[in-house]
C-alpha cells in the first residue's frame, strides 16, 4: 500500500510561528479525523473550532478532491462537504417516533383558525 504526501504551505509546522499556538489537528492521532462513527466525526469537526487554518485546510482537501475525513471543520465524502455521517447500515424502515418529530415541520394552520 502507498501513500502520497502532499505539502500544504501553512500546515506543515505543529506550531503558528507567530503566536506559538499549537494546531488542533496536531494534537492527537491522525485517525481522529478518519472516523467511522458518526459521534467520532462530531468530535473531530468540533477539534477545527476556531483553528486559525481552518478555512485553508477545507480549500485544500476541497482543491485535492480528499476522497474522505474531516477538514478544516467539515467533513468531506468524495471531495464534496457533507452535513453529517450516516451510521452504518440500512436506514430504519419504520423510524422511530422521536426521529420522525425532528424532522417532520409543523402542520400549516387551517383556513378557519388563521382568521381568528
Amino acid at each position: 500500500m502507498t501513500a502520497t504526501l502532499y505539502e500544504i504551505p501553512g500546515l506543515l509546522g505543529a506550531s503558528l510561528p507567530a503566536t506559538g499556538q499549537r494546531l488542533p489537528c496536531h494534537e492527537v492521532e491522525p485517525d481522529t479525523f478518519f472516523a467511522e462513527s458518526p459521534a467520532e466525526v462530531e468530535h473531530a469537526k468540533a477539534l477545527c473550532v476556531g483553528c486559525p487554518l481552518q478555512a485553508e485546510c477545507l480549500a485544500g482537501a476541497l482543491d485535492r478532491k480528499e476522497p474522505w475525513g474531516v477538514w478544516g471543520g467539515q467533513l468531506v465524502i468524495a471531495g464534496v462537504v457533507v452535513p453529517r455521517k450516516r451510521p452504518r447500515g440500512r436506514p430504519r424502515k419504520h423510524p422511530r417516533p422521536d426521529e420522525v418529530a425532528a424532522t417532520t415541520a409543523p402542520a400549516p394552520a387551517k383556513k378557519d383558525q388563521r382568521a381568528a
